[in-house]
């Protein structure tokens, strides 16, 4: 059971705090556009994290604009 907030679990976990790293390694990419696994590779180098719950963090990056969806596979950072 993940949460968006949750002071029971280890902040590590959070969907805010997984999203603020996902957001650094974008903002670190001088790229507009980066490939879903390469972005999920970056992302695990600080934060083990897994593929279930990085696509959760990204669906919810989805949801508040942050990024979109482009072509192949990639993702389009919105900022």
């Amino acid at each position: 059971k993940i949460m968006i907030i949750n002071k029971n679990t280890n902040p590590e976990r959070d969907l805010y705090y997984l999203g603020g790293k996902v957001i650094e390694a974008l903002n670190s990419s001088t790229k507009i556009e980066i490939d879903y696994f390469d972005l999920f590779l970056s992302v695990n180098k600080s934060n083990e994290v897994s593929l279930n719950l990085y696509s959760l963090v990204l669906d919810w990056l989805f949801i508040l604009g942050v990024i979109k969806k482009g072509n192949q596979g990639l993702i389009v950072k919105c900022f």
